[in-house]
């Protein structure tokens, strides 16, 4: 009986930091801080590598599918754009581009400072700033962009733009979708092209980290010095599915919020969960 509701918690938990996953890696909130924070409130055990995989795993899965039409099509016509000699011969050859310009960076940065990110910036007090500062920073974006640019207008200069705040996501606290969308809007894009354009250029770096981290998965179950994975299978899909759940239903209901919605109710959120992080970080 012991040994069941033990692993009954465990599935619960993984249902949960999957949800969390799903929603906070699109929503402008940054999923980094509240995979810390969760566990860190409620006393569970910090996620092992295996988990994080599987979260990952999760969130990959609900951008692919939900972007599938989008990426085929994105496909398509750049290899149809290679072929006639026109790369940029189209809005949808260019957004393509786009799209790979704009994850450079982030790769760069992610690979050479993956490891002081892991091992130095994973306490909660860490991201008590930067939930505040780049709160604010989408708040005064939404307030000031004219708004008056869509996906198709986007230019090198704009790419490379969003890329490099892209890079600076890797920070608990910052959040990915948020600071690109903030970035996009400070160069007047609606917020439906800022969102759209945030996560398809999730969708390479989602990925990305699922694949990294299956391989030191991978790496650490053949390498007995650096530890075996001895989670149950069952709470890894268990964090997959839910994770892919929330992170579908978190872009469709997104994308159709920022029509007619402004992003301050997520300002807020960064702000008020900022104040209960240092409070209770001040109080325990």
């Amino acid at each position: 009986m012991q040994r069941f509701t033990g692993d009954l918690v465990k599935l619960i938990s993984a249902a949960i930091l999957g949800i969390v996953q799903g929603l906070t890696e699109f929503l402008p909130i940054s999923s980094s801080a509240h995979l810390i924070i969760v566990p860190w409130l409620i006393g569970w055990e910090s996620n092992s590598l295996a988990f994080d995989v599987a979260l990952h795993v999760g969130t990959a899965i609900s951008v692919l599918v939900f972007f599938r039409k989008d990426w085929i099509h994105l496909a398509r016509e750049t290899i149809v754009g290679l072929k006639e000699g026109s790369p940029l011969g189209n809005p949808h050859r260019r957004l393509a581009w786009f799209l790979v310009v704009a994850t450079i960076p982030a790769v760069i940065v992610g690979l050479t400072l993956e490891d002081i990110v892991e091992n130095k910036l994973r306490s909660p007090l860490v991201t008590v700033f930067p939930l505040v500062l780049f709160a604010v920073l989408l708040y005064f974006a939404d307030r000031i962009s004219a708004k008056n640019r869509n996906i198709d207008s986007l230019t090198w200069a704009d790419s490379i733009w969003i890329g490099i705040s892209q890079a600076i996501a890797l920070i608990p606290g910052v959040s990915r979708s948020g600071i690109t969308m903030t970035a996009a809007m400070m160069r007047n894009c609606d917020r439906t092209s800022a969102a759209r354009f945030s996560f398809l250029l999730s969708t390479p770096v989602i990925v990305g980290a699922a694949v990294l981290e299956g391989f030191q998965l991978i790496r650490s179950i053949l390498n007995p010095v650096e530890g075996i994975v001895d989670e149950q299978w069952s709470i890894f899909l268990t964090g997959v599915v839910f994770a892919a759940a929330a992170g579908f239903l978190c872009i469709r209901y997104f994308l159709i919020y920022v029509r007619r919605k402004s992003f301050t109710p997520f300002v807020l959120y960064r702000i008020v969960l900022a104040g209960i992080i240092l409070a209770y970080y001040l109080w325990s």
